[in-house]
């Protein structure tokens, strides 16, 4: 097998991507130098360089188990990623085999009836070890139960429900964003492909760029979508482009409407937020107040907004004013995502250094630091309940997604942590609240939706896809749960239907 440093550098920079290090694939992608390759993106598979790991893996056990002999002994212990490439553990392990092999061919001193205390012995351990189906009170959703929406051909990191009608929207790394119509009366789901375009030559021509970013304004008229190109652009629900913004200079990490609808936000690679007129495409002002990366923003109100970045820092910005208007800064790491409680009196952030900050701007430090996750926390949302919500009688929580494949609800007035929901088994992605905030979907790269009551802390649904999971979303109705995934899958559990 021969293979060029391109190919090796590609398939990285999709392992990266499809792992959720978005940030770290795309710096990557510059100092390998990945756009000047000649290789086709969606023509590799997706989890294409663990396959191949994988199966060198599984090759260099059956050279330890093939004797002098030929004869083939069976691997108890698998060989770990980091062993197989250790050649003393490789040549300790094939000198253990050969070892058990000539004790097997020694005659056994036992006689039927011990022997066949060993076999009982092993059923009852097999047995033991066997799921008990009464053990968990939840349903387990059926491949068959689930709308698999199929045309995406790379990994899709983003959906989103439109909040007036079942308009599904996904943003993948083949350079297209899609709208699929999941309208109770249409038989059949319909696409709509948003091709995401550059101009070159006098053509327009695929960005090959990933779409990573999208919103729907508040009325549910136009859809943004910010990509890796550089370019946020707007789209109407019949697909076409209404306008492209384009000021960043280089790829956009998030972008949001404000609730009027006027204004939209975007946070980008090159260290700025821009808000742009909607109704224009212009930048009605650039925000430098970030000395890396911004990698989330959230609007406070229609005009004030929140951003975060790699920097370790909070900024919240006015339009209008030439510096923030309060600057938070108690994180030891990068600061993931950032939002805003439904009343816009407290904002949430989370980090790599694996805690959980709440801020208020009556306040210069933090209002609660919240540890409790054992790794990286990579986002977070609020419930849609409590005073100045649609659920006032219910108490406002905090949902947190981490690395250390948990999900945790907090009460945020006490600063404790109400459940730690421990199903999924692979780093958490993605969490939302269904809109009467009863529920919590989680989505996970074990493959696995979990829909969670809120009350409780009791998992309630269950569905395993095909790739792992990058999002999950609630229709407005609350009856819908749309997940995206690794594998170019978008998929669609109707809960009324269970």
């Amino acid at each position: 097998m021969s293979f060029s440093s391109d190919e090796v550098n590609f398939l990285v920079y999709r392992y990266l991507q499809e792992s959720g290090f978005l940030h770290s694939a795309y710096m990557f992608g510059i100092e390998s130098h990945i756009s000047q390759s000649n290789i086709n993106g969606a023509l590799v598979p997706p989890a294409a360089l663990l396959s191949i790991i994988q199966k060198g893996l599984q090759y260099t056990e059956a050279e330890i188990s093939v004797g002098e002999d030929g004869t083939e002994t069976k691997i108890v212990e698998k060989l770990s990623l980091i062993d197989a490439v250790m050649p003393e553990v490789v040549a300790n392990r094939q000198n253990q085999l050969n070892k058990s092999k000539a004790n097997m061919s020694e005659p056994a001193e036992t006689n039927g009836e011990q022997t066949a205390e060993s076999t009982n012995a092993t059923e009852k351990t097999e047995g033991a070890i066997k799921d008990d189906p009464d053990s968990d009170n939840f349903i387990e959703i059926s491949q068959n139960k689930a709308t698999i929406l199929r045309g995406h051909e790379s990994e899709v990191f983003i959906c989103a429900w439109n909040p007036m009608r079942d308009l599904l929207a996904s943003g993948s790394g083949d350079s297209t964003a899609r709208i699929w119509d999941m309208s109770d009366n249409v038989a059949t789901s319909n696409q709509l492909v948003l091709r995401h375009c550059i101009k070159q030559g006098g053509a327009e021509v695929p960005s090959n760029k990933d779409v990573t970013s999208l919103d729907w304004n508040c009325d549910g008229t136009f859809l943004a979508t910010g990509s890796y190109d550089g370019y946020a652009r707007i789209w109407t629900t019949e697909g076409r482009l209404a306008n492209t913004l384009g000021q960043h200079k280089g790829p956009i990490f998030a972008l949001k409407w404000n609730k009027k609808g006027n204004y939209i936000l975007s946070a980008g690679v090159d260290k700025t937020t821009i808000i742009w007129n909607a109704v224009t495409g212009e930048s009605h002002q650039q925000f430098s107040f970030h000395n890396a990366p911004a990698l989330d923003v959230d609007w406070q109100t229609n005009t004030s907004f929140a951003s975060c970045s790699t920097d370790q820092q909070i900024h919240v910005c006015k339009l209008g004013a030439d510096k923030p208007i309060k600057t938070f800064i108690g994180h030891l790491n990068e600061v993931n995502a950032i939002k805003w409680d439904p009343q816009g009196q407290l904002l949430a952030s989370c980090s790599d250094d694996m805690t959980l900050k709440i801020w208020s701007m009556n306040f210069d430090t933090y209002v609660h630091d919240l540890q409790a996750h054992s790794k990286e926390i990579y986002t977070i949302k609020w419930s849609p309940t409590g005073p100045g919500t649609a659920n006032p009688n219910m108490n406002l929580i905090l949902a947190s997604a981490s690395f250390d494949s948990t999900v945790r609800l907090w009460d945020v007035e006490r600063g404790t942590s109400i459940h730690t929901l421990t199903k999924h088994t692979e780093p958490v992605y993605s969490v939302a609240f269904s809109p009467d905030g009863k529920f919590l979907a989680s989505g996970s790269f074990d493959k696995c939706v979990h829909i969670w009551s809120t009350q409780t802390g009791q998992l309630v649904h269950s569905y395993r896809g095909t790739g792992g999971i990058f999002e999950v979303c609630w229709n407005s109705k609350g009856c819908k749960v749309g997940a995206s995934a690794s594998d170019g899958s978008v998929f669609v559990l109707d809960l009324r239907k269970l």
